[in-house]
């Protein structure tokens, strides 16, 4: 019996498709920062033991005094002294023998991968300019648009159209995962209605009023350089999409900026505008955690979710939200009134699981991620309810939270509020 063939070994470009040297350097700096967190737990834990016995604290109360801090200071500082050598160490390295412009595109799994990440820590990654952090890109066929070079810019969207449709994804998601079952609304709506399709990528991490200040200063930037005179634009948002498009919105208003004027459709699908019960429940973990000293220290664990992750507690959209207050303290909703935008056709789009229409089933189930309520801006605050017109709103049964994505019904709802009116004067 003769031997299997030998398999053919992946090439360098195959595999710098799914994983970059620099990879390497960022993994360092997360280990690092794991070890330190575990150090920080365990003496936390040591700590409360301690007090049980009457002993002193250190410098704060969850940190061991006397000669066990001592341990505990010189176990962290030998740990934070070799992730500084080894990343000092690789960033001397890697540009000897790495040359980030000759990186074949990543393949679809590994941008999922890093979307995901920069969901859950995408605010950490940043802080310590780790290069896993996701910068955020505006996309048009699936390569970012060089928004500081108008004459690349003017080459990448030949046959651009005065419509302007601008897509925006959820959390721990990218623009590549519109595609869904072979369906993707930006293309769908781009052949029906002669739209251009561009698509923000951004890192779900980051508070969603940081995101939306940014979204709103690229759109301006598009909206100046766009080869043809623009007539409209139309946001779609999915989940945190949806809020990320309202912050850009508001910051478009207070910033006086241009695109703000083309604007004439805003469309939300699945988004959390009062929230989501999935971060309520990270909170109340982080209650429950809280009630013991020697649970305690555990509440670090929780307590890496991101911003993004947090504002999504209860739909934040301002930096007036959450500024100035403990993320992971109050499950008070402290936000200040926000409606819609003046002057744009607003839509939503609200899943659920639920089977067929009824009180029960509308009030309680949602789409697996967000609640009905929430999805149609319905508050008991009559302050805090988003004002749709009635044939503004659809519900879609038997539909999770990603399925909006994929759904022959959203499509043509999409088409049929997107597309333009009749002419008045055909006969």
């Amino acid at each position: 019996m003769s031997p299997p063939p030998n398999k053919p070994r992946p090439t360098r470009d195959a595999l710098l498709r799914h994983v970059r040297p620099s990879d390497l350097q960022a993994a360092v700096r997360l280990a690092g920062q794991a070890t330190t967190g575990v150090i920080g737990i365990a003496e936390g834990v040591h700590q409360s033991v301690r007090n049980r016995l009457g002993m002193s604290a250190g410098a704060t109360p969850d940190r061991t005094g006397g000669l066990t801090g001592q341990i505990y200071r010189g176990i962290r500082g030998v740990t934070e002294l070799v992730g500084h050598g080894l990343d000092g160490a690789l960033a001397t390295l890697l540009p000897l023998v790495d040359d980030p412009s000759r990186h074949p595109e990543p393949s679809p799994g590994r941008e999922a991968v890093l979307a995901a990440l920069n969901g859950v820590m995408g605010d950490r990654l940043q802080d310590t300019h780790n290069p896993l952090a996701q910068p955020m890109e505006l996309r048009h066929q699936s390569r970012a648009l060089p928004l500081e070079n108008a004459p690349a810019l003017h080459e990448r969207l030949v046959g651009a159209s005065p419509h302007l449709l601008v897509l925006a994804h959820g959390l721990c998601m990218n623009d590549t995962q519109w595609q869904r079952n072979g369906h993707d609304h930006g293309a769908f709506l781009a052949q029906a209605l002669g739209c251009t399709p561009v698509y923000l990528r951004y890192n779900s991490g980051l508070h969603t009023s940081t995101n939306g200040r940014d979204f709103a200063r690229q759109l301006e930037w598009l909206t100046a350089q766009w080869p043809v005179p623009l007539e409209s634009i139309t946001l779609i948002g999915h989940s945190m999409g949806g809020l990320v498009a309202r912050a850009a919105c508001e910051e478009a208003r207070r910033a006086g900026h241009r695109w703000r004027g083309l604007l004439r459709h805003l469309v939300f699908l699945g988004t959390p505008h009062h929230g989501a019960p999935l971060e309520r429940a990270g909170h109340g973990v982080d209650v429950l955690l809280a009630a013991t000293p020697f649970t305690a220290p555990f509440t670090r664990l929780g307590q890496l979710r991101s911003a993004g992750i947090t504002d999504l507690r209860h739909g934040h959209v301002r930096d007036a939200d959450w500024q100035g207050r403990e993320r992971f303290g109050s499950a008070v909703d402290h936000r200040e009134p926000l409606p819609l935008p003046e002057g744009v056709a607003c839509f939503a789009i609200a899943a659920t699981l639920a089977p067929q229409r009824g009180l029960l089933a509308e009030r309680l189930t949602g789409d697996g991620l967000v609640p009905l309520r929430s999805a149609l801006g319905q508050h008991d605050d009559p302050r805090h309810r988003l004002v749709f017109a009635r044939d503004s709103q659809r519900t879609v049964y038997r539909t999770g939270h990603l399925e909006l994505l994929s759904s022959p019904v959203v499509a043509q709802q999409l088409l049929q509020w997107l597309a333009p009116p009749p002419d008045a004067g055909a006969d």
